[in-house]
């Protein structure tokens, strides 16, 4: 839902992983298990924002339909290319996913602009982010951490420039974060340290 990068919540550490990093998967993983770790046994939702009636935006439900269809164990996931968590819906949603898991910790993914050298990459950090942001929309602030991936450059007519981004990078991005965030799913960060963290990663990118 394109969220504004980098105006909200200035003083909170975030962190930057381009998706063409050869190890882009494993330092993705190894940030959001240190996130995650704040979560305890709480149920924990990802909420993926955004529409695929622009293709900048479609990031967030790319994600969302990637890992739903995949044997996920402890994420609960929201927000799919079917059924969208949009502009529209956002506060609906919310409300049901409040009223489905007790407490829950939410990851809020959303397309975002940024500066040139930026673009191609998640940006990771502790608390909620605001969707519609960058396209003037005033929506509630979505969860405890957040996950924005950076699609294409702000500036100008933001709207448009959504519009116009590659489909091929929104793709890439999309299968580089659903395979993190599948892994993640099957470890523990209820524990302080995991084993998994550590171990080779399988790519699975052929099934999602």
């Amino acid at each position: 839902m394109n969220s504004k990068n980098g105006l909200f919540f200035k003083n909170r550490v975030k962190e930057y992983v381009s998706h063409t990093d050869s190890n882009a998967i494993q330092q993705l993983k190894s940030i959001l298990f240190s996130h995650l770790q704040k979560a305890g046994k709480r149920p924990v939702a990802i909420v993926c924002i955004g529409t695929d009636r622009s293709t900048g935006d479609s990031l967030g439900p790319l994600v969302g339909t990637k890992l739903s269809g995949l044997d996920l164990k402890k994420l609960y996931v929201y927000g799919t290319l079917s059924d969208p968590v949009h502009a529209v819906n956002l506060k609906e949603k919310l409300a049901e996913i409040e009223q489905a898991h007790k407490h829950p910790f939410i990851v809020a993914v959303d397309a975002c602009l940024g500066r040139v050298k930026s673009v191609g990459s998640f940006q990771i950090g502790d608390g909620p982010l605001k969707p519609g942001a960058g396209v003037q929309k005033e929506l509630p602030e979505v969860g405890d951490i957040h996950i924005n991936g950076i699609v294409n450059v702000s500036g100008f007519m933001e709207y448009f420039v959504l519009q116009n981004t590659r489909l091929h990078l929104v793709m890439s991005m999309a299968n580089t974060l659903s395979e993190s965030l599948f892994h993640i799913d099957q470890m523990d960060w209820t524990r302080e340290k995991s084993r998994s963290l550590f171990t080779p990663i399988q790519n699975i990118t052929g099934r999602i």
